[in-house]
């Protein structure tokens, strides 16, 4: 590789957890010991990477955690719980990461920076949840919490009925000055969950705000913040859809912002699914004439950033 290619990479759920094992910390850190296997060749390659990890089922189940033992210990506050699973989601991807670097003798320190995200009070997705965090639930159990807890629940891209809470877009990204002074010579997590939300003071401080930002759209604004070339955004299919799970269901290697736009507005995508890659893809496209988004699978990633699968957004 002549140039050297800088890369934000968003982790989907997938690459943290496995459906088929225990939802526990000792479970997700083989899954995240998988996924670094991957993370790795991509830094062997030759691609300057940082790293954005989701937490909606982590910081879910520590909601419910915190909530059930509130008569023993007073509930952990929503941002609380947002900096807790940066640290051990975080805590995972460094092991992880930094021992399949060493098997291929690639010492680079790795580095998990506890990011907050500023976010506007005012944001009009304080009135209209849609981010789907914890388990997922029957429609039955879904209308039991909401009776019993006036917790919103949806139901999510066919696969169940979750909790949703405000998802206000990311405006800026406290910690960026250090993600850009550590790039060159480390490998950064970043934003995780989306980064933690806070609202900014008259008087310059920052605090806590109950909410869950995209973690897709905060890697967008850390891409933009940090010059990168390309997005990555990893998730559970090889490539986006049209009319998903239907009988004319069509996958789609390439698309240009007006192509997505337009199947945007024609509602292909879900909210709580792939509707915020595909714009975290379009708005990193958007800023820069020759940056390019890139949406598919961890496994097929390699192959992806070769050009071979995946779905690519851009203008050129």
């Amino acid at each position: 590789m002549d140039k050297i290619i800088k890369v934000v990479i968003a982790l989907g759920g997938n690459a943290l957890e496995d459906k088929s094992m225990p939802s526990t910390a000792e479970a997700q850190l083989e899954v995240v010991k998988r996924t670094c296997e991957y993370l790795a060749e991509i830094s062997c390659t030759g691609y300057e990477i940082a790293i954005v990890h989701g937490n909606g089922p982590q910081v879910g189940r520590l909601l419910l955690a915190s909530e059930t033992a509130k008569d023993v210990t007073p509930a952990m506050p929503f941002d609380v719980c947002g900096a807790m699973t940066q640290g051990y989601i975080g805590y995972h991807i460094q092991q992880g990461l930094k021992h399949s670097l060493a098997k291929r003798n690639r010492i680079l320190p790795v580095v998990t920076i506890v990011t907050q995200v500023v976010v506007n009070k005012n944001d009009q997705a304080f009135n209209n949840p849609t981010k789907p965090i914890g388990m997922f639930y029957t429609e039955e159990e879904a209308k039991r919490i909401t009776d019993e807890k006036g917790y919103i629940m949806k139901e999510d891209a066919g696969r169940g009925w979750r909790r949703v809470v405000p998802s206000p877009m990311p405006e800026k990204i406290v910690e960026v000055d250090t993600i850009k002074r550590l790039w060159d010579s480390t490998i950064a997590i970043a934003c995780g969950g989306g980064g933690i939300p806070v609202v900014e003071n008259e008087d310059g401080s920052v605090e806590g705000i109950a909410a869950v930002i995209d973690k897709d759209l905060a890697a967008e604004k850390l891409a933009e913040d940090i010059g990168a070339d390309i997005l990555m955004i990893l998730t559970e299919v090889e490539k986006v859809s049209i009319n998903f799970k239907k009988p004319n269901q069509q996958d789609l290697s390439f698309m240009t912002v007006k192509e997505a736009e337009k199947y945007m507005e024609e509602g292909h995508f879900a909210p709580g699914s792939m509707l915020p890659k595909v714009m975290a893809a379009v708005k990193f496209v958007k800023s820069h004439p020759e940056r390019k988004s890139i949406i598919t699978s961890l496994y097929k990633s390699r192959d992806a950033l070769n050009g071979l699968t995946g779905t690519v957004v851009q203008d050129n």
